[in-house]
């Protein structure tokens, strides 16, 4: 008599519809953060070279383009601004002008679609003539200095009507200190995003290109953290937690998967992940290849995210996934 298994688990995946009634994550449009790049101008708006099919766009367009978010189902957008070399200093001071690029198009965006979530990213880099998170003097990324003015910056984001800013810096105490200003200065309500875990990634390569804000010397190891490390990003997220984050960012995403699962593990917040631009231009290249099929690569890599544990997912997939679903 030939013995054979009581215990089946491919009974659960005989058809489509036994395997999506058990199926454990699932994606919805509202799971996705969307990163959108701007620029100065009209009617205009440019394809990033190394990020095939991505924009930047003009404030008229990009408050377009928003509202095609929002009618597909997505309820957030995280903005970077591209600012012209003529405005950056080497004091960042560009960063804190309440009718800069950045400050404008939240109040374009709030006006157009005012139930959109808007976070903004908090970082020099953009506005920098050094192209650093921080400012520099005498060859060195400063801490205390940088943190003061990314104080006043996420202070003008929250003026102009941002919902949540999202520091990328990663200074020490900036956390706290931009929490600070903002009770102080009449928006407790406004939240943090705090990018608490981000490695200093060779995966940032495309979104650097997208901002022209790779650093004028040297690199970003003196304050973004050693991919080889886990440990010190569990410190990171404790402390920021104490300063008052309300969401964890983990950056870059699949690389690092673990960091996703270990944070959500020990911290009872919200976990970001995000897939950066250098894993959607290596999908995207493969796919063109014909080394992958495009739609099942992009969704088999976000259902990873919500799998390791990601509660919110910032992507460049996610108007091509939120069309999908749609459909």
């Amino acid at each position: 008599m030939t013995v054979h298994p009581y215990t089946r688990p491919r009974r659960l995946r005989k058809s489509s519809a036994v395997r999506s009634l058990v199926q454990e994550n699932h994606i919805r449009a509202t799971d996705f953060i969307v990163p959108l790049f701007f620029m100065e101008g009209q009617s205009a708006k440019e394809e990033i070279p190394s990020m095939p099919g991505y924009y930047r766009y003009t404030l008229d367009l990009l408050v377009e383009e928003v509202q095609s978010c929002f009618d597909l189902g997505l309820r957030s957008v995280l903005l970077f601004a591209k600012v012209k070399d003529a405005l950056k200093d080497a004091k960042g001071s560009e960063a804190i002008n309440p009718d800069g690029l950045m400050q404008r198009a939240v109040k374009a965006i709030k006006k157009r679609c005012p139930e959109m979530y808007v976070m903004t990213d908090v970082a020099l880099d953009p506005y920098s003539s050094d192209g650093h998170d921080g400012l520099v003097e005498n060859g060195e990324i400063v801490n205390d200095a940088s943190v003061e003015l990314l104080g006043e910056m996420a202070l003008s984001h929250a003026q102009a009507g941002a919902d949540m800013v999202a520091p990328s810096d990663m200074m020490d105490g900036r956390i706290g200190y931009i929490r600070e200003i903002l009770e102080e200065q009449g928006f407790p309500n406004v939240g943090i995003m705090s990018y608490a875990v981000k490695y200093a990634s060779c995966f940032y390569g495309p979104f650097r290109d997208a901002l022209d804000s790779a650093p004028g010397f040297g690199d970003k190891k003196t304050y973004q953290m050693n991919p080889a490390n886990a440990e010190e990003g569990l410190t990171e997220c404790a402390l920021d937690i104490q300063e008052g984050a309300d969401v964890l960012m983990i950056k870059p995403g699949m690389p690092y998967l673990d960091m996703v699962r270990l944070v959500k593990e020990k911290f009872k917040v919200p976990v970001a992940a995000y897939q950066v631009s250098g894993e959607f231009s290596m999908i995207h290249a493969a796919a063109e290849k014909g080394w992958l099929n495009l739609e099942d690569a992009m969704l088999e890599s976000v259902i990873g995210f919500k799998r390791a544990g990601a509660d919110l997912i910032a992507s460049y997939f996610a108007k091509d996934i939120a069309r999908l679903l749609k459909s």
